[in-house]
């Protein structure tokens, strides 16, 4: 094997195992957060809601 072979070899090697340890981190955010429910009035502790 030449020593081109060797460093291509190695070099899809490397991009093949980085491939394969970020595809779960890819895979857990492929949806956004929803926007936050600002639905609810916001009230200060001790004082009833109306």
């Amino acid at each position: 094997m030449t020593r081109t072979k060797k460093i291509l070899t190695t070099i899809t090697l490397i991009v093949g195992v980085t491939v394969a340890a970020a595809s779960p981190a890819l895979a857990d955010n492929s949806m956004p957060a929803p926007p936050p429910d600002n639905s609810m009035p916001v009230t200060a502790p001790g004082n009833p809601t109306p």
